[in-house]
């Protein structure tokens, strides 16, 4: 970790009469545009669609007066002095490298949040990693609220930052939830304390390389004042730390599933316990809540609260309110969700599991399993998830458009377990797909429908497709 001081505010932008671009439409364009416009911007939108949404959303920001430009979000408009981006936008599009031969900066929507703040702005609790984000947020916010802190979960949770950081309610701190296409756009953000909870490869078309990726992710720790939160069993995080630029003081605390050293969080006997906001940390240790507090107490969720509870504690909440947090949190649809019991079998939801590294994790929570798996691979191989995970599988049913590529690892690394492969893609797929998981399963199994993939090819999203499992677990109690 670097001891460089790193200023934690950003230098103030006059946005008036700036000529502000603004890339991209959607669910961050379109609030952005309007509140650089009310403070004064010459702002036009660009946006590479010119769908009957994106012409609604044009007509909306034209009546107040803002410049539209539909089809070409490739040109870089004449006079720009700044460009802020959607997110998902990718690096290497023209419109970006017009705007770095011009010297022009970019930013997302989480830099133009963090560059609105007051001076008495809540500071920010920051949360990434390939899987468990959304999880440890609201585990973070839920400690927090017990703690009779004004809170809210907010990013790449689905509450805007800029909501978040304009809007009247005042907070004494936020829980954020950062993707690496947010931090990559955001080079002025300094948390209060950030986690990143794992890396493994994701978004690597985006990004470009696996490298690129963990560095936009290790971004999250820049200018970190109080604790930078690796996982102790992912040594690609603590490299992240160690390569940061924090504040004089700020700390490294790791946290495990095994028994913590000093500056770590980790779990003793059935209970979660704290090593690392504790005076003599060498030989004293602070009971925080018990395994049976954490909802679902499978591992890598423990892992999830473990960080929740590191980011709270670098806050200075108490104990107790850690442990009343974590029981008053419930999950997210969709992640881990136990739908029902049949015949001694329990079904399990987890339709989140969109990469074989969420995946993994979740295989490795049951004993015995009938893996309901498949979808859109973007590009993932499966050999090192069936060789991990293969002791666990009962047998296996694959749906979805990529499902050779797990059938084939399956073939070469686990050839015992017995495989159902369903041809089809229409909407009685997933019935069809429980249907096969009940004939396979005995008592004591667990059906689990855990994809490794992406959903799109059958469905809207992995919302649809977990519903669809849930309403074919209830056809089949019925």
């Amino acid at each position: 970790m670097g001891s460089g001081k790193v200023t934690t505010g950003s230098a103030p932008f006059d946005f008036q009469g700036k000529h502000v671009t603004v890339a991209g439409l959607g669910v961050s364009g379109v609030p952005a545009a309007k509140v650089l416009h009310a403070r004064g911007a010459i702002v036009t939108v660009v946006n590479d669609g010119d769908d009957a949404r994106a012409r609604e959303q044009a007509a909306d920001l034209r009546a107040l007066g803002i410049t539209v430009r539909l089809g070409d979000g490739a040109t870089l408009p004449e006079g720009t002095e700044l460009i802020v981006t959607a997110p998902g936008w990718q690096p290497g599009k023209p419109l970006f490298q017009a705007a770095a031969e011009a010297g022009v900066p970019v930013w997302g929507d989480v830099e133009l949040a963090w560059r609105l703040r007051g001076p008495d702005a809540a500071p920010w609790l920051a949360v990434t990693g390939t899987n468990g984000k959304t999880t440890t947020v609201r585990m973070l916010a839920a400690i927090l609220e017990a703690a009779g802190l004004r809170t809210a979960a907010v990013g790449n949770i689905g509450v805007s930052l800029l909501d978040a950081v304009l809007g009247e309610e005042t907070y004494d701190v936020l829980a954020v939830e950062l993707s690496s296409y947010q931090l990559h756009w955001a080079p002025s953000l300094r948390a209060h304390s950030a986690a990143v909870l794992n890396l493994a490869p994701d978004h690597l078309d985006w990004h470009g390389s696996m490298e690129a990726y963990a560095a936009d992710k290790g971004r999250i720790y820049e200018g970190n004042q109080i604790a930078c939160v690796y996982n102790v069993a992912d040594k690609a995080t603590e490299d992240l730390v160690r390569e940061a630029d924090v504040e004089e003081g700020c700390r490294a605390v790791g946290f495990t599933l095994g028994t913590p050293g000093p500056s770590q969080l980790g779990v003793v006997d059935g209970i979660l316990v704290d090593r690392a906001f504790v005076e003599n940390r060498q030989k004293n240790a602070q009971e925080l809540a018990e395994v049976s507090d954490v909802h679902p107490p499978v591992p890598h969720n423990i892992a999830n609260a473990l960080a929740a509870a590191a980011l709270a504690r670098a806050f200075g909440v108490p104990a107790q309110a850690v442990r009343d947090g974590l029981r008053a949190f419930r999950p997210d649809a969709h992640r881990i969700e136990h739908v029902a019991d049949l015949d001694g079998v329990a079904y399990v939801d987890d339709s989140k599991a969109t990469n074989t590294h969420a995946a993994q994790a979740s295989l490795a929570a049951y004993e015995s399993i009938v893996w309901i798996a498949g979808g859109l691979a973007k590009g993932a191989t499966f050999d090192e998830l069936v060789a991990t995970s293969a002791k666990h599988l009962r047998a296996v049913v694959l749906i979805g458009a990529d499902r050779a590529l797990i059938r084939e690892a399956l073939a070469r690394h686990a050839p015992e377990v017995p495989v159902v492969d369903l041809d089809r893609t229409d909407t009685g797929a997933m019935l069809q797909a429980v249907t096969e998981a009940r004939r396979l399963a005995v008592a004591g199994d667990t059906v689990l429908l855990a994809p490794a993939c992406a959903s799109m090819d059958m469905f809207t999203n992995y919302n649809q497709r977990g519903d669809a499992f849930a309403t074919a677990v209830r056809e089949l109690r019925a």
